[in-house]
């Protein structure tokens, strides 16, 4: 773009401020879903899945996580840094279950399956911590 006086550096810069203030205002989003599955009483399936979500959640936010923030990390991988913090999160938010048992020729067998649904988790980085709450 190009005025009339041949100015064409003050429209880009007004253009770059206002594509990075949006990129700074807004909170990345993510979706998440979570499963484990504990048969006759040892844990034998555990998945986390990420993925950056690719349009805007709507909702309210429920409770909020604040992890910190080591280096320049992305939402994976402060996940794996902090795995233990952000499932016991996950617990307290609530998770889905469901219980099987089954007696057979006097041998008890159990399967319990622990799964949150897919859900969209708005993560803010700052500089020290990054705060982490899922949307209802």
């Amino acid at each position: 773009m190009r005025s009339r006086d041949g100015n064409c550096y003050r429209s880009l810069a007004v253009c770059t401020v206002i594509f990075f203030n949006s990129l700074v205002l807004h909170a990345s989003e993510y979706l998440v879903s979570y499963r484990y599955v504990v048969k006759d009483a040892t844990i034998y399936n555990e998945s986390l899945q990420v993925s950056h979500a690719m349009q805007p959640c709507p909702g309210e936010v429920i409770s909020v996580i604040e992890l910190p923030v080591l280096k320049d990390d992305t939402f994976g991988s402060l996940i794996e840094e902090n795995t233990l913090e952000f499932i016991d999160f996950l617990h307290k938010i609530g998770l889905d279950l469901q219980y099987q048992s089954l007696v057979k020729n006097s041998i008890h067998t159990s399967t319990t399956v622990h799964t949150l649904k897919t859900t969209c988790f708005k993560v803010e980085f700052n500089d020290n911590f990054a705060r982490i709450s899922p949307l209802k």
